[in-house]
């Protein structure tokens, strides 16, 4: 490899690197200017298709590293059996997913070079191709939506009202289309071109803002009568949490923390574990109930997750990762089974191929769920059941079954410490809010728990790492829900094809004038 193909790689990854900074917790989104810009200049300057892949996969890799580096604290919690797993399973998270901007690059490069388009129209194509990978990496194989370009904007309520309209993939265009208008100044000798189209793009990332700010202003903070939540985070770390003499005290800990009225005398009606907070097959533990039935509020409930057991054909045991709903007299009275699972960390795909066990406690694998995602339950309106991370996908939500009136999303961030990992987790659960016009309560063992209203602004939280309980009521759902809610990825795709034209648009200039 010669010194200056070297450079060139690094430089690419560094490109990424920047734009990862632009993602929760950092929201630096001026960065992503220099990243995008410079990708693009530096990929019309390929002179080949197999070396642009290799330019948007470099990219891609820098990307990754920085936006995934939080990986690495799940191998860490059994580092004597997983810890030298650590390096390769962030090099290889990153290097895999690079391989969507690196088609983008390929095929963005392809579609320059046959049509020869404008400056302005080559940006245009490479937003629609990049927010089309986005989708793709959300459906393909088991997909993983994580850390789209959209949830830069969730420090701005403003900005984040655009996904209402064209959802997280919309408004990932158009932060990337934005991002990329720099590249003008470098495309050749039409300054005033450049200036007008980074004005257009000032203009609309402003008149975004604006009508944001308008629908915020115009919208109430009403909540669900008769509703008062207790949230439980007892931040407890992952490597105590499945340990079987700590258990029952982990139990009782959580039991404590929702006992009792809060700082006003109000007692809740409901109490929300988190994801496996109870670290037992409660379902087949009478006794256990009956403990925990104590710490449920009278004609209320106590949601918590749980592992849960069941005999299968041929006296085979199944695994779920469920969430209960548990009476006060230890009954439970609704359950949901997580469907979408984690590969390697709740079932290890290929078992026989890789030999190695997976992440989560115990040795046998989940098994996805079948039971209703909006159960019912008592004193509370329609919710949709998300476990950990199901929030991150947006077709999840609003897909095949009545509007909910909110989501619960309980989870187990503990996995990636302190790190970047849970922000960027609670940042998909805003996006959600957003797009559906329903809240979302997100409970987590370590944090960060929180109440999101149908805006996606954060309307009580407890930060990462703190133990503690957070005391709310249930925001109101929208009435109606919003257009991205009601029809879903079809204004996306026609976004996508409106940007992929714009390739054309010179070249039939062209041919009209030579008429």
């Amino acid at each position: 490899m010669s010194r200056s193909t070297l450079l060139r790689c690094v430089q690419l990854v560094g490109l990424g690197a920047m734009g990862a900074l632009a993602l929760p917790p950092f929201h630096l989104v001026f960065m992503l200017l220099p990243a995008i810009s410079g990708l693009i200049w530096i990929l019309v300057q390929t002179d080949d298709r197999r070396r642009a892949f290799v330019v948007g996969w470099m990219f891609g890799l820098g990307q990754g590293l920085v936006g995934y580096y939080w990986v690495s604290n799940a191998f860490m919690v059994d580092a004597t059996e997983h810890g030298v797993l650590a390096p390769f399973a962030v090099l290889g998270l990153a290097g895999g997913l690079a391989m969507f901007p690196a088609a983008t690059a390929s095929i963005a490069w392809s579609v320059w070079r046959w049509c020869s388009p404008s400056p302005l129209a080559r940006i245009l194509t490479f937003a629609g191709l990049w927010t089309a990978s986005e989708w793709l990496r959300a459906g393909m194989l088991t997909g993983f939506p994580w850390n789209l370009v959209a949830t830069v904007w969730t420090f701005s309520p403003e900005v984040l009202q655009a996904a209402a309209l064209v959802g997280p993939y919309g408004l990932g265009m158009i932060t990337i289309a934005i991002a990329g208008l720099p590249a003008l100044f470098l495309f050749g000798d039409n300054r005033r071109a450049a200036m007008i189209g980074l004005g257009v793009g000032l203009i609309v990332i402003v008149d975004i803002w604006i009508a944001g700010n308008l629908r915020l202003s115009a919208a109430s903070r009403l909540a669900v009568d008769g509703v008062r939540l207790r949230m439980v985070q007892p931040n407890i770390p992952q490597h105590l949490k499945w340990r079987s003499e700590l258990r029952v005290d982990h139990v009782r800990q959580q039991m404590r923390l929702s006992d009792g009225p809060d700082a006003a005398g109000i007692l809740p009606t409901h109490v929300i574990w988190a994801e496996t907070a109870v670290p037992y097959n409660l379902s087949g533990d009478y006794g256990l109930r009956q403990m925990i039935a104590s710490a449920v509020p009278v004609d209320g409930l106590l949601i918590t997750g749980a592992p849960r057991m069941e005999m299968a054909e041929g006296g085979l045991q199944r695994a779920y990762n469920s969430v209960h709903a548990l009476d006060s007299r230890g009954q439970i009275t609704a359950t949901y089974d997580k469907r979408h699972l984690v590969p390697f960390g709740e079932y290890v795909p290929l078992r026989w191929l890789f030999g190695f066990s997976r992440l989560t406690a115990g040795r046998v694998d989940f098994y996805p769920g079948n039971t209703p995602q909006i159960p019912v339950l008592a004193g509370l309106p329609p919710a949709v059941m998300l476990i950990c991370y199901e929030i991150i996908f947006p077709a999840k939500v609003g897909a095949g079954y009545r509007r909910p009136a909110w989501i619960l999303n309980l989870t187990n961030d503990a996995w990636f410490g302190m790190s970047a990992g849970p922000y960027q987790h609670l940042a998909a659960a805003q996006l959600r809010a957003v797009e559906q016009g329903v809240p979302v309560v997100r409970v987590a063992n370590t944090g960060i728990s929180a109440v999101v209203d149908a805006h996606g602004r954060i309307e009580a939280r407890l930060e990462l790492g703190q133990e503690g309980r957070l005391d709310s009521d249930l925001p109101r759902a929208l009435k109606r829900p919003p257009p991205y809610g009601r029809y879903g990825d079809w204004l996306t795709l026609i976004m996508i094809t409106l940007g992929l034209a714009a390739i054309w648009l010179p070249r039939l200039a062209r041919d009209h004038d030579s008429e």
